[in-house]
C-alpha cells in the first residue's frame, strides 16, 4: 500500500509541474505578440557576400545536403528547393527583408513564407515559427527554431529552403547567394549606324 501511495504523490508532482510550466509558459517559445519586433540575428546574420542579394538562413554557412533540381515541367518531379544541413533548435534567419505571408503547420510540417520587394517569395521548414503573418523581418531577424525530421533528408536535421517566383515558378535558392553574373559582349564591326546617327560615337 505505502508503494501505491508514493507512486501516486510522484504522479501528482509530476502532473502539478507540467501544469505550471503550461501555465507559465516555460520551456515553450512562442511568437511576439503582434507589432512586436521579430528577434534579432547572431552576429554577421542578414550579411550577403559582396554583390549579392540574399543571405544565408543559416550560420555559419551550412552544407547542402541536397541541391534544388528543376522539374521538367511545373507540375512534374524534382527538389523544389536546397536541403541545407543544420542542428534542432538552430535559428533560421530572413535571407532578405521581406513580410511574412505564412507561419504554420502545412502537411504536418511548420513553415514560414516571406514575401521580398523584388517579387521573390522564400520558404523555410520545417520551422518552429517565432514570427507571425504581417511581420515585417529584416535580412537576418530570426524567423524561427528549425526542427528535426525533414524527409528525405540524409542528416537528422536539415533546412528546406526554397524559393519561387509567383505561383510555380520554382528558382534555385544558392543562386541567389552569388552576385549577378555579368558578361561582356564583343564590340560589333562595324558599329551600328543608328549609334553613329544618334551621337552615342565621336
Amino acid at each position: 500500500m505505502d508503494g501505491r501511495v508514493r507512486r501516486g504523490a510522484v504522479l501528482l508532482v509530476r502532473l502539478a509541474v507540467v501544469a505550471l510550466l503550461a501555465a507559465t509558459g516555460t520551456g515553450a517559445t512562442q511568437a511576439p505578440a503582434p507589432g512586436q519586433a521579430p528577434p534579432a540575428g547572431p552576429p554577421g546574420a542578414g550579411v550577403p557576400a559582396p554583390g549579392a542579394r540574399y543571405a544565408w538562413p543559416l550560420l555559419p554557412p551550412p552544407e547542402v545536403a541536397a541541391p534544388f533540381r528543376a522539374p521538367g515541367h511545373r507540375y512534374g518531379p524534382g527538389h523544389r528547393g536546397a536541403d541545407l544541413t543544420g542542428a534542432a533548435g538552430q535559428a533560421v534567419l530572413a535571407a532578405r527583408a521581406g513580410t511574412v505571408v505564412f507561419a504554420g503547420p502545412v502537411a504536418g510540417r511548420a513553415v514560414v513564407s516571406v514575401q521580398h520587394d523584388d517579387g521573390l517569395r522564400t520558404t523555410y521548414e520545417p520551422v518552429r515559427p517565432l514570427v507571425a503573418a504581417g511581420a515585417v523581418v529584416r535580412a537576418g531577424d530570426v524567423l524561427g527554431r528549425l526542427e528535426p525530421g525533414h524527409p528525405g533528408c540524409a542528416p537528422a536535421t536539415c533546412l528546406h529552403w526554397g524559393v519561387r517566383r509567383g505561383r510555380l515558378d520554382y528558382l534555385d535558392p544558392l543562386v541567389l547567394l552569388r552576385p549577378p553574373h555579368v558578361r561582356l559582349l564583343p564590340v560589333p564591326t562595324p558599329w551600328p549606324a543608328v549609334a553613329l546617327v544618334a551621337g552615342v560615337l565621336p
